[in-house]
């Protein structure tokens, strides 16, 4: 294929013009375009900067700074500045501090130290874009906006203010109409948690001495996601009115887990996400080895990485995304911050590129001399000299990364909600919903296959194999209608707690699986939760597959109903019991067992013509269109290949 025909994957950097004396400017435009570069974020943090008194803007260095760029031809991405209101607008309404859950308020001196809930923060939020939409809204060098910077991070997604809280009552009424309503729903009648006025429902946090009702906590996640996505459209539609022709964009952070991210994106143009491989593995928590952790400390576990890629791809129905910050060398804020092996920049970009990325922009030009992220390098060191990753992408050469689509067989389902409530009773110190996720995600990308990460709601334009669902563990009736249509026709595997909790967070009265009972055929028998020493043995029902397979951490056996039993446990309590079940085209898998799990992914690609390809430990394959292109993540061979398989066949099994 001809590339130079195709629009092909671009380059930027995160600029910060106002950290360095005016005469670089110029010098760093011209060193970035020479880069190859062609895209510059800036002004996310500039608040204090643009409007030093309240109502008193000075533009003049934003103007000349925009002016250099673009006489250097790059474009800019220009970020609203709410992440980080100014000293004097904190000083004139401490009430906007965000509150956290031990009740202490977020003081000035550093970032996200707003409350998302604040009417007036929103108010000075709602001036501000307003003011720098109004004058760069339609400059003809301004690519398109960054809303605010990394929504909800660092713990700043909810806040225990006394505007949340009488907002959090006020979404309750509107959602529940009837204290009665929210009674039966919250199962409120346990531990005599009976509520008789709107008023005494506060949020959930210093909640005596046992954990807070989780169908509580369920609510108040939906009640602050509901209020970052209001605050950020607040922001959309300020710069829709006032820039029409330019793109909007938000950067969310890995894993991010504390609000909605379906709806957040809804009304955005793309979405982009902030990559740091290495400091990611800090995101294993509990379930991975600190030998896993050092395997891979240079490069980061490429599955980690591609996980996020696809959640990012898929949040608005497998569109290209962006990488706004891309590591291009060692981190600040992680445990450890590694420097990267050589050839991870690289290897980070075209792997940014096979997952669906359009655009890649690297963290940051220059290193910062001054205040938190002194620590963090850049693509020049903090005295201007190319730092490694500066040599790195000075080798790329996009033209070799086209933006043609990627054509998945497979889609696993993703769901904020069943995260929420999995995670408020996980029953297991080692297990967590990324955990169980990324077991089977991890599996499948084992295989040499690629994957779309989508809502259960997007079925309804299903065009899959095979659909897995490794922890969908609350099912409300709209998300069971599309899961039985799918069942006729594609076939499904589901993992431990499926179907678990109702939409409100409550068990089923009939017990798991009553919303999609026809499908599965089966009942929960009961659910093991074993420590890190525990085992359980598990044999095929039919003898056919020879195996025997041991589970870990989590055990759920079950009564067949219609359903056929493929495995079964072989001692313990649970002898005699179903660990594997099928009927018609549904697979439900109740045991965390990696060995088991991935010869059943294997069996189903078998069964529906999928070609896998075992790929070694550290290696993994994407493709994209017509390319394929092999990555090694391991420390002493970090490499990447396009297009051609045999050329690196010797590392896959």
């Amino acid at each position: 294929m001809n590339h130079a025909s195709l629009p092909c994957l671009t380059l930027g950097v995160c600029d910060y013009p106002e950290h360095v004396e005016a005469t670089q400017w110029h010098i760093h435009a011209q060193q970035q375009k020479a880069l190859g570069l062609a895209f510059v974020r800036i002004g996310e943090f500039s608040w204090q900067k643009i409007e030093p008194q309240s109502g008193k803007f000075d533009w003049q260095w934003l103007d000349k700074a925009i002016d250099i760029y673009q006489q250097a031809g790059l474009k800019v991405v220009l970020g609203t500045p709410t992440a980080t209101p100014p000293g004097w607008l904190v000083e004139r309404y401490p009430e906007i501090l965000a509150v956290d859950e031990n009740n202490q308020v977020k003081k000035f001196g550093s970032r996200r130290h707003y409350d998302h809930a604040s009417a007036i923060y929103r108010k000075e939020c709602q001036r501000i874009v307003t003011a720098m939409a109004e004058r760069y809204g339609k400059h003809p060098n301004v690519a398109g906006w960054q809303t605010d910077n990394e929504l909800g991070h660092e713990g700043t997604a909810q806040s225990y203010s006394a505007a949340s809280v009488i907002g959090f009552q006020q979404w309750l009424e509107n959602k529940y109409s009837s204290l009665d309503a929210l009674n039966t729903a919250w199962g409120t009648v346990f531990w005599s948690q009976t509520y008789s006025s709107w008023s005494q429902i506060s949020s959930p946090n210093l909640t005596a001495v046992r954990q807070a009702n989780p169908s509580q906590v369920l609510d108040f996640k939906r009640y602050c996601s509901d209020m970052i996505i209001d605050f950020q459209q607040l922001q959309i539609d300020i710069i829709r009115a006032l820039s029409p022709e330019r793109f909007i964009t938000h950067n969310f952070v890995i894993f991010a887990s504390e609000f909605d991210l379906y709806k957040a994106s809804k009304n955005l143009d793309f979405v982009a996400w902030d990559s740091y491989p290495i400091g990611m593995l800090e995101y294993f928590a509990t379930w991975e080895s600190e030998e896993i952790k050092t395997r891979y400390a240079r490069t980061g576990h490429p599955d980690l990485v591609s996980l996020n890629h696809d959640i990012y791809r898929g949040l608005k129905g497998g569109t290209d995304f962006w990488v706004m910050e891309q590591q291009c060398g060692h981190a600040n804020w992680a445990q450890y911050n590694p420097l990267p092996a050589d050839g991870a920049v690289k290897l980070w970009t075209a792997q940014a590129w096979a997952h669906g990325a359009q655009s890649v922009i690297y963290f940051r030009w220059r290193a910062s001399h001054m205040a938190q992220e002194i620590m963090h390098s850049g693509l020049r060191q903090q005295d201007g000299r190319a730092d490694r990753g500066h040599k790195e992408v000075s080798e790329l050469s996009t033209q070799m990364y086209p933006l043609v689509p990627i054509k998945a067989k497979i889609a696993i389902l993703h769901d904020y909600e069943s995260m929420w409530i999995y995670d408020q009773q996980p029953h297991n110190l080692k297990l967590s919903y990324w955990a169980q996720f990324y077991q089977f995600y991890s599996i499948v990308r084992s295989l040499g296959l690629d994957v779309d990460i989508i809502h259960p709601l997007d079925l309804t334009n299903n065009t899959y194999s095979l659909v897995i669902a490794p922890a969908l563990t609350l099912v409300s009736d709209e998300v069971a209608k599309v899961l039985k249509a799918t069942a006729k026709t594609t076939k499904m595997m589901f993992g431990p707690r499926t179907a678990f909790r109702t939409e409100s967070g409550l068990v089923p009265k009939d017990g798991q699986f009553s919303a999609i009972a026809e499908m599965v055929g089966i009942k929960l028998a009961n659910f093991d939760s074993l420590r890190p020493t525990l085992t359980q043995e598990i044999v095929p029902f039919d003898k056919v597959d020879e195996n025997q397979y041991q589970a870990k951490l989590w055990c759920e056996s079950y009564e067949l109903i219609t359903a056929k039993a493929l495995y079964h446990y072989s001692e313990g309590p649970m002898s005699g019991k179903a660990a594997v079940t099928e009927l018609d085209k549904v697979m439900v898998v109740g045991a965390l067992s990696q060995q088991l799990i991935s010869a059943l992914v294997k069996q189903c690609c078998v069964e529906l013509q999928i070609a896998t390809e075992e790929m070694a430990e550290g290696v993994r394959m994407s493709h994209r269109g017509e390319h394929c292109l092999l990555q090694n993540f391991n420390q002493h061979a970090v490499e990447f290949a396009g297009h051609s398989i045999p050329a690196v066949s010797s590392i896959i099994k």
